[in-house]
């Protein structure tokens, strides 16, 4: 059952929140967006992929900053949504409410996506000068903070050098959320190279909580990052993924940008799935199964 009797706040591209008062619901839908699009079709159990894998990142990287989680669990929503707990289980986080930073902190540790077309151009990305013969894939030297402007749903984000992220919120403030976003990648990267994936690159969210710089939104999910199977990886080529550059990839091969993005095949959503799930799985070392499987 979804949420069909309470109306968000606010709804993005795939979370919708829920004003309570002194902190935030939460609720990943299955929702898919590319392109800046939202998609027609949605993919099973992805909002409980994207809820789980979240809480996993923010237990594993709780020593590094501070994040905005209070509960994920059911006998802590508020009494108007305890009617929807069966829809809502696994996929929604009561969260403290964060002055937001409005960058998008992106770090990347390999070229891929805007930051390989910009390369190509220019041998720059948001303002760093990369070395002269990397390729499609190739692993940086070290990694990079590559921040965009938050755009509006249906805008597009804009990729910013840190100089003009330094405009935007202040020196301190773009250093900080800097220095705490490539100590983010570098700790969840290292984990997960264990484990058999690549973090190409990955977007994090900043937001002031009493006075402190703390970790929000989703984390290291497939919806905000590159994910590379380690055992397949070859530089000078696209690489296979566990996120959803697969979906990206199909679009682009059967739709040429104009007007509505095109119905997904049954194919597509199905392997879309699997994918997600894989990623989860080998992230947090446990077996996804669904929420209702577990109540």
């Amino acid at each position: 059952m979804a949420l069909d009797q309470l109306r968000p706040s606010s709804q993005g591209k795939v979370r919708d929140l829920y004003d309570l008062g002194d902190k935030l619901l939460m609720v990943a839908s299955d929702r898919i967006s590319a392109f800046d699009y939202i998609l027609g079709d949605e993919i099973p159990y992805k909002g409980e992929v994207l809820t789980r894998i979240s809480l996993f990142w923010l237990d594993f990287l709780k020593d590094i900053i501070p994040n905005h989680l209070i509960s994920a669990d059911v006998a802590d929503l508020p009494e108007e949504f305890v009617p929807y707990k069966d829809y809502l289980r696994g996929r929604f986080m009561l969260v403290k409410k964060a002055e937001m930073v409005p960058l998008e902190c992106i770090v990347r540790g390999y070229l891929a996506g805007s930051g390989l077309k910009e390369y190509q151009q220019s041998g720059t990305v948001c303002g760093h000068v990369l070395p002269e013969g990397l390729v499609n894939s190739s692993k940086l030297a070290e990694p990079i903070f590559t921040p965009s402007t938050k755009a509006e749903v249906g805008d597009h984000d804009e990729n910013i050098s840190f100089e003009r992220a330094c405009d935007l919120v202040g020196t301190e403030m773009a250093t900080q959320v800097r220095d705490k976003a490539i100590a983010l990648y570098l700790a969840a990267s290292e984990h997960s190279a264990k484990n058999g994936v690549i973090i190409a690159d990955t977007k994090f969210e900043f937001g002031i909580i009493d006075g402190q710089l703390a970790l929000c939104d989703e984390v290291l999910t497939p919806d905000s990052s590159r994910f590379w199977p380690a055992d397949a990886y070859e530089p000078g080529k696209s690489q296979d993924s566990f996120d959803k550059q697969y979906v990206r990839d199909w679009l682009k091969a059967n739709w040429d940008m104009q007007g509505n993005p095109p119905k997904l095949p049954a194919e597509v959503i199905a392997k879309t799935t699997e994918k997600y799930q894989h990623a989860y799985e080998l992230i947090t070392g446990t077996a996804f199964v669904p929420a209702a499987q577990l109540a």
